[in-house]
């Protein structure tokens, strides 16, 4: 499950395909019985539309999201306003202007659907929106009104695990499962939430329950080799990641993964080796683009950060060639993270503003474009923090900390600590650095790093040297702030 930012190929939002099962709604007055009434109606006029809908939709949950894409293009054929199939488009999505369009269609359709199916698309949109306060609310309605539906269990449970409310994820994933013991999707999920909480052993035995119902399929195989990745197992990974592929060799998140293990066993040139084995048999833009984001992590790790800068280049000129202006925003603030990293402040902040401009010059919504500017003052305010002038990242720090705290988002304010920690850190303040980055994401490789350098300052080795481990051995798939980390992290540990 990558970490990237919102606008680039979020995992946990292709495992959140869930359009819902029952009978289509067309009209005929049946008696369906007290079960099915409990599930969320899929309304559609055309028989045919439902057939495909629900192929695609089994296909979406299992990660296959290209042949999805194929078939739900063929439910929306027979029936093009089939607004939950649009939903599903959206979601499969291989790049984030498909993502919006496909998401417009459904919301402008919401209304001809049934309430389950509106909230579940509003839900989305909000999602999309970064107010995930508003869409758990969507979702919470959802349960409530469908509580004997595993798939709305399972979007409320999506929505707690992006939260990091592993305890409320866990227990709606539970309640998925009690529903439909054959859900699989949700053993997935389950896997990755003890995974996030340190309860390995409960994670493998439900990836282990995960294979053993779609034995088949990839990413049952994919996401058990993340977590022997995480755990260290990384020969283990590797061989996992191979069975994966052995089920569908064009199967991307594989390759990521078994990149990501040879960079963490130092083998980088092998990495960027297996990262072109992606980019060589890509089926969409999608491919393309982690193809080149995953080299460039690789050379980030190293410290090359001009090639890492280079690839980022060429992911960007993917998403200009369909003019996607979300995801040339993700771009260009990734390699402003580059460039900061690198001790180019004013070339960070030149990217910054172009992530920015290119989201108040598009067509999306103005809640993106309020978000993108509320994100803007985080960015500045790293910025400041580069340049030492400490005043300027406190204004902007203050500023991204009110807005996230106004919109209950808060992912956004766990961002928000960790600026204004650093912050604190470099003024010495160690204590109220520690306070600051304890309310921080703790799956953040530099708020680790942070964390630990606040530590060693007040004079807690034992703390700073623990704090340092967790950020070298966090073993994720590949994300900028671990590459930028690790090396660093272990000359601290040592």
């Amino acid at each position: 499950m990558s970490q990237r930012s919102a606008a680039s190929l979020a995992r946990l939002t292709c495992l959140a395909l869930t359009a819902m099962l029952t009978n289509v709604a067309m009209g005929a007055a049946q008696d369906r019985g007290a079960a099915a009434l409990a599930k969320v109606p899929v309304t559609t006029t055309s028989a045919d539309a439902r057939a495909e809908y629900l192929k695609g939709r089994t296909l979406g949950e299992n990660l296959r999201a290209h042949d999805s894409r194929e078939v739900l293009q063929r439910a929306v054929a027979k029936d093009p306003n089939f607004a939950l199939a649009h939903y599903s488009l959206a979601l499969n999505s291989p790049t984030a202007k498909e993502f919006f369009d496909h998401l417009k269609h459904a919301v402008k359709l919401s209304d001809k659907a049934s309430e389950g199916e509106r909230l579940m698309i509003l839900g989305l949109e909000a999602g999309s929106n970064a107010n995930p306060e508003k869409q758990r609310e969507y979702y919470e309605k959802l349960v409530a009104a469908y509580p004997g539906d595993e798939r709305a269990h399972f979007l409320l449970g999506n929505n707690y695990f992006g939260q990091q409310a592993y305890d409320k994820t866990l227990r709606e994933y539970q309640s998925s499962i009690e529903i439909a013991p054959d859900f699989a999707p949700a053993y997935n999920l389950l896997g990755y939430a003890y995974r996030q909480v340190g309860r390995f052993e409960d994670a493998e035995k439900a990836f282990k329950k995960y294979i053993e119902l779609i034995p088949n399929d990839p990413n049952p195989y994919d996401s058990y080799a993340e977590l022997l990745m995480k755990m260290g197992r990384f020969d283990e990974s590797i061989d996992m990641y191979r069975k994966a592929l052995t089920t569908d060799p064009k199967f991307a998140p594989s390759h990521i993964g078994i990149a990501s293990n040879l960079m963490y066993q130092g083998k980088h040139d092998a990495a960027r080796k297996e990262a072109w084995k992606l980019h060589e048999s890509a089926r969409n833009d999608a491919d393309r683009r982690n193809a080149f984001f995953s080299t460039a992590v690789a050379y980030a790790d190293e410290g090359k950060f001009d090639e890492a800068v280079a690839e980022l280049k060429k992911e960007q000129s993917i998403a200009a060639r369909i003019n996607d202006p979300a995801n040339m925003s993700a771009d260009a603030v990734a390699m402003g993270d580059v460039l900061l990293e690198a001790g180019k402040p004013e070339e960070a902040r030149a990217m910054y503003q172009e992530a920015l401009t290119r989201l108040e010059r598009s067509d999306l919504s103005a809640e993106v474009k309020e978000n993108a500017r509320l994100v803007h003052h985080y960015n500045l305010g790293r910025v400041a923090v580069h340049t030492k002038d400490l005043a300027g990242a406190k204004k902007h720090a203050d500023t991204y900390m009110q807005g996230a705290t106004a919109k209950k988002n808060s992912g956004q304010i766990r961002q928000a600590h960790d600026l204004a920690g650093t912050i604190a850190l470099k003024e010495k303040q160690y204590e109220q650095a520690l306070a600051h980055f304890a309310k921080a994401n703790q799956q953040d490789p530099y708020v680790l790093y942070r964390t630990g350098k606040a530590y060693k300052a007040s004079g807690n080795e034992a703390k700073a040297t623990e704090m340092f481990r967790q950020a070298v051995n966090l073993n994720t798939l590949p994300t900028l702030n671990h590459a930028f980390v690790r090396a660093k992290a272990k000359k601290m540990k040592a």
